[in-house]
């Protein structure tokens, strides 16, 4: 019944069309693929011309993949927003603005809270370490409770740190790495558990792809995960597809967050529709889960009070923000969270990337020279358009998207902020700033895959069974 045409399409959003016919597209590569009946493929080529229609009837736009509708966007609290906000969700990064998306307008309309000089003092007093990188350029900008996360650990309360990753392709780009790389750190100065969800349901759910194959591109991102040097001893890495059938606790977590939120409330935060699969639906209960200490009894020894601290690009916000609700109420902790801003494509900061995009990023299975090539043919400028221009005007390092990748990589304070005053000044070109960053990326991706090499399929399977960790509670 879902592809009888225009049985419900007028009183879908612009957004909810946009998306139906995205699925509906993906359902005929992949009839197609597959070698289906001529009359099915071409009842579902009739279904998608139907969608398309009815798409450019509301908006008034041809339907374009991968740009949702500019005039009128659902956002995460299901309310219309016009032209020039920014859409964020789980899904979706979209922004008119070439600097990217505006994080200050993001913490308003979220409801959390900047991270400012007095947090990242307070976190470099708590450890007695220098604060990442991350933290003192603004790369992790906003948090929920962090500074209850701080009163316990001063207090010598403990508190365990999770984060995760959603295999939707065999080969990460580094974009991917950024919330693993803080939270190594965070882990190695607060000296915490770690665990790290796989949602390999997730992406069966939502992409063109099997199960089977879901599950390996888990256990191949976890050995991308591993090469960023976690502690075996303090990490506990799952794929959900296996994890699930082994834990109660897991399963009982993920029950009570199912029984306490209502199909309303998961299409206001989410923007469900009533054609989405049962499983997209019951989803966000399955990513709230490992905030629970007690989905772990083989690590927490069955505590239920242990709170959770989740390292996170804020697009994940949403789904923290049902469990941070219903938490309470199931007589748990609230996780605190740290936000990240959104790696940029090397296109622009418009939009986040896409892993079925090669281009879009630096993956960490290119080689040197497809490092290079990619930079210097794809990485959006902030220069002139002549190198006159450009050497008396200068540079803008707010859209250079080399620039924005060396606020990530370039570990050197001192170095980032002489090139931010040569590109701006004009001293220093276009093609000089993107040698810098080609000469950054190459050897931090060739250092990654030398390490992915050492990790095994019994080092993966190590670090993937349920045991005890180097904690006690």
């Amino acid at each position: 019944m879902a592809d009888s045409p225009n049985c419900d399409l007028k009183s879908l959003s612009p957004l909810q069309l946009f998306e139906r016919v995205t699925e509906q597209g993906e359902k005929v590569r992949a009839l197609k693929a597959g070698k289906a009946p001529k009359d099915e493929i071409d009842a579902a080529v009739r279904m998608l011309l139907s969608l398309k229609l009815s798409y450019k009837t509301t908006t008034g736009q041809d339907y374009q993949a991968g740009l949702p509708p500019k005039d009128l966007v659902l956002i995460n609290n299901g309310t219309a927003k016009e032209e020039d906000e920014d859409l964020v969700d789980p899904w979706n990064v979209q922004t008119s603005n070439a600097k990217g998306v505006d994080y200050d307008k993001l913490i308003v309309r979220f409801g959390s809270s900047k991270i400012d000089t007095d947090l990242i003092n307070r976190i470099e007093r708590a450890t007695g370490q220098k604060p990442h990188h991350f933290l003192r350029r603004g790369i992790f900008f906003s948090h929920r409770d962090m500074d209850q996360v701080l009163d316990a650990y001063e207090n010598k309360k403990p508190f365990y740190l999770y984060t995760g990753r959603g295999p939707s392709s065999q080969a990460m780009h580094v974009g991917h790495l950024i919330p693993f790389m803080f939270t190594k750190w965070l882990q190695e100065v607060f000296d915490v558990p770690l665990v790290i969800q796989l949602t390999d349901d997730e992406k069966y759910l939502w992409k063109d792809m099997t199960v089977e194959k879901a599950y390996e591109y888990a256990r191949e991102n976890a050995k991308d995960i591993i090469a960023c040097g976690f502690d075996i001893n303090k990490t506990f890495i799952f794929s959900d597809l296996d994890y699930l059938g082994t834990s109660a606790g897991f399963y009982k977590n993920i029950v009570k967050v199912q029984k306490h939120v209502t199909f309303n409330q998961v299409k206001g935060i989410f923007g469900f529709t009533d054609s989405d699969c049962i499983g997209k639906i019951s989803f966000p209960a399955i990513q709230a889960a490992p905030s629970f200490s007690s989905s772990f009894p083989q690590i927490f020894n069955g505590k239920e009070n242990i709170q959770c601290l989740i390292p996170c690009a804020i697009d994940q916000d949403p789904y923290f923000r049902m469990t941070r609700d219903v938490a309470p109420r199931i007589g748990q902790p609230k996780p605190a969270l740290l936000h990240s801003v959104f790696f940029p494509a090397l296109q622009g900061a418009q939009t986040k990337m896409s892993a079925s995009d090669p281009n879009s990023s630096i993956f960490l299975t290119d080689t040197p020279k497809q490092i290079k090539t990619k930079i210097n043919k794809h990485a959006f400028s902030g220069g002139r358009d002549t190198i006159e221009e450009h050497r008396k005007y200068g540079g803008n390092c707010d859209v250079d998207v080399s620039f924005m990748y060396l606020t990530f990589f370039l570990e050197d304070d001192d170095r980032l902020e002489q090139l931010k005053q040569a590109y701006t000044s004009g001293e220093l070109l276009t093609g000089e700033l993107k040698k810098v960053l080609i000469e950054t990326m190459q050897p931090l991706v060739a250092a990654h895959q030398e390490r992915r090499k050492q990790v095994t399929d019994e080092i993966v399977k190590q670090f993937m069974t349920p045991r005890k960790l180097a904690f006690e509670f």
